[in-house]
């Protein structure tokens, strides 16, 4: 698989390319429980994942599988309504092709979103911007390097960009959203983790867990894509409180923080359109 990796890429985004004739600015990935979001956005293009030649498949309830091309706020942006995971099955390199392929549209920022179990933040319902993450899933750039997209040795210093942040943190503040600022980890799953794996998971910075989006960034970065992420917290992370995992129901965050969740995407969105990039 690793070897074919580039192969599969550019078959993939032909295979887009001959569907769909749009040009993204920005594009948005919607975590678990998020698809529905974008409902008022203003929609020109539907592709369904399986209607692309070598695309993996997402799986997962909640997850839609499907791009959606159109406009947030007057932006052109590209929308993964629904991802694939590692914990599906896939190797990192094919969780990363759906945002290689809209790189290759020629997309320069990457939102990202998800859902999380709290650490520092136990709420139900509080959102954060992620600063860093911390990834424990084999790099996607593993194997051999594919120097169309990037250098072999890309830094990861700042990975998510300050201007991009700064930017969700004035419509955080515009409209007094609590937004807090944290580090990220993205962990296998499919199980949620024991409570001795979110203490380690505490020692090393993490104040969310969950099992997506870090490699996601890696694979945008290596890129160039400038990236801004987002975090929901659906439930407290494994021995944070003395509530149950077995029964998280991840609409309940979305019910308590829907409406805060889409005033940052669209009005942060309408904002980085007006960058030159």
């Amino acid at each position: 698989m690793i070897d074919d990796t580039q192969d599969i890429l550019y078959r993939a985004y032909n295979s887009l390319k001959s569907q769909v004739d749009f040009r993204p600015k920005v594009l948005l990935t919607l975590g678990s429980g998020l698809g529905d979001i974008v409902e008022n956005m203003q929609v020109v293009q539907t592709i369904n994942y399986a209607d692309i030649d070598g695309m993996p498949i997402s799986t997962v309830k909640g997850h839609k599988g499907r791009y959606l091309f159109g406009y947030i706020s007057g932006v052109p942006v590209a929308v993964m309504q629904g991802r694939v995971h590692y914990y599906e099955g896939y190797t990192p390199q094919e969780c990363v092709l759906p945002v290689r392929l809209i790189g290759l549209l020629g997309a320069k920022i990457f939102f990202a979103t998800n859902v999380s179990g709290g650490i520092t933040y136990p709420e139900k319902g509080t959102i954060m911007r992620i600063t860093d993450h911390i990834s424990l899933i084999p790099s996607p750039l593993r194997g051999k390097n594919i120097d169309s997209l990037g250098v072999r040795f890309p830094g990861m210093t700042r990975p998510y960009d300050e201007g991009l942040g700064a930017i969700v943190d004035s419509v955080a503040k515009a409209h007094n959203i609590d937004l807090k600022k944290g580090v990220y980890i993205q962990m296998q799953g499919p199980n949620f983790e024991t409570a001795s794996e979110v203490r380690m998971a505490k020692i090393l910075g993490a104040d969310v867990v969950g099992m997506s989006t870090a490699i996601e960034v890696i694979a945008a970065r290596h890129m160039g894509l400038k990236v801004v992420g987002m975090t929901c917290v659906v439930n407290p992370a494994c021995g944070v409180t003395d509530e149950s995992l077995d029964n998280v129901v991840e609409e309940d965050a979305f019910r308590i923080s829907g409406d805060k969740i889409k005033t940052l995407i669209f009005e942060s969105i309408g904002k980085m359109g007006e960058l030159s990039l």
